[in-house]
């Protein structure tokens, strides 16, 4: 195993590698009951056990995958963004079936394949400018963040104004404003699996004052597979239309980039990078895209590297057998279903609020002093809270792109790739609307 995983080779070894695995898990676990929460909300359809086993067994296996071929201490896990756009866009918005999305979901990630083994994949992310990577990534947080505040009810409808501030004297608004406070002083104090820790004290304390119910049991019997297993594959007649085409689209994107920010990320804080590129690029894109087809398989929304496995770096992670353990806590996280029951939403709301703002913090990135650049970062970034879909705020940003640089004169760094794209979003939200 010293071998394989090269530990000498990377100054580390067992003991390291296992702490780093845990400390990775700790940081990331909150997604194990956020995900199964978002997927099967109100209306969706889903079933949310069955949505909890593909959550824990898609991260188990993408991890391993990572680290086993790739080799590198990053674990993957069904992405948040992505969940949200899934179920409150593409299913309760568009009306799409969850199966149909899944599907969606299943191409996206076997065109990531092709991209990867074809070596296509290079040119795409260079055609793509980065300022609008950027902003995607900003704008999914202030997505998921309103999310947050909406299902949490610290945000509510108004006739008026279309939003308003909710009822802070209703006790379970309270309790998410609570969560909020209790996670951010965790993440302020630097605490290694902040967020999780968050909802474990939002939940105890929902409970004490009668605002949640206890669970009947914290072990119990793996929930069943069977509503959600093989649905994509069932309904990959049912993707050949716009509105879909427009859906595989931004799963493909939003995944490809984020995982190329992240492996990137990931890697230089391991000190993993050499020449300023990422060994075994292809590798490592390849785990995951595998795993985006093996989670929409088992019945989740795209599965994808998560940044938090820079929390097990810092605790001196280095090889692939820090995701490999990783993975093992998955596994093991599968007894805990009945805790499914006390994750209510305003436990969730401020997981889902404090990730927003993670995200967020790309926005320091963006070229702002350029306005032919800051206009279509801007518009893509408000576009997806405002319209309640990341589809619709990469379609605007990337058809105001090209607007833009031809206004500045500087047609000439429009990337041929992008044209194909101002076409195809320019389709999307003229026969989608």
């Amino acid at each position: 195993m010293k071998k394989f995983f090269q530990f000498e080779e990377l100054g580390t070894n067992f003991r390291t590698e296992f702490v780093a695995g845990l400390t990775t898990f700790l940081a990331m676990a909150y997604i194990l009951f956020v995900n199964p929460a978002t997927l099967a909300a109100e209306g969706t359809g889903m079933d949310q056990g069955a949505v909890f086993t593909a959550t824990a067994l898609a991260a188990a296996v993408g991890s391993l995958i990572m680290g086993l071929v790739a080799k590198y201490p990053i674990a993957l896990a069904p992405g948040m963004g992505l969940n949200a756009f899934f179920a409150y866009t593409v299913v309760l918005g568009m009306g799409i079936p969850w199966e149909t999305a899944l599907a969606g979901v299943l191409v996206s990630g076997l065109i990531f394949i092709v991209l990867t083994l074809s070596g296509v994949r290079e040119k795409i992310i260079n055609a793509i400018p980065s300022n609008l990577k950027l902003a995607v990534g900003a704008g999914i947080g202030l997505f998921i963040a309103f999310i947050g505040f909406q299902n949490s009810g610290i945000i509510v409808a108004n006739p008026a104004t279309m939003v308003s501030l909710g009822d802070l004297s209703v006790g379970t608004t309270l309790l998410a404003v609570f969560g909020v406070i209790v996670t951010v002083v965790f993440l302020t104090l630097d605490l290694k699996g902040g967020v999780f820790y968050g909802m474990i004290v939002t939940a105890i304390a929902g409970m004490i004052f009668g605002l949640i119910d206890p669970p009947s049991a914290v072990v119990g019997a793996v929930p069943s597979l069977a509503p959600t297993f093989g649905a994509a594959f069932a309904s990959l007649g049912d993707i050949f239309t716009l509105p879909m085409l427009g859906v595989i689209l931004t799963f493909l994107f939003v995944d490809f980039f984020d995982t190329a920010g992240t492996l990137v990320a990931v890697a230089t804080k391991a000190g993993l990078m050499k020449d300023d590129k990422l060994p075994r690029a292809g590798k490592a894109l390849f785990s995951d895209s595998a795993a985006t087809v093996v989670g929409a398989t088992l019945g989740t929304s795209t599965t994808t590297s998560y940044v938090e496995s820079a929390t097990g770096v810092s605790a001196g992670g280095r090889s692939g057998f820090t995701a490999v353990v990783t993975a093992g806590f998955f596994l093991l996280a599968l007894l805990f279903s009945p805790l499914l029951g006390v994750v209510t939403a305003a436990v969730t709301a401020p997981a889902l609020i404090i990730v927003g703002v993670l995200m967020a913090t790309s926005l320091k990135d963006i070229e702002w002093d350029k306005f032919e650049i800051a206009v279509p970062s801007f518009l893509t970034v408000v576009a997806m809270p405002l319209t309640y879909s990341i589809a619709t705020g990469i379609a605007v940003g990337f058809i105001f792109y090209p607007i833009t640089m031809i206004a500045k004169g500087k047609i000439k760094e429009i990337n041929p790739i992008m044209w194909g794209l101002f076409v195809v979003f320019v389709l999307y939200l003229t026969y989608l609307h």
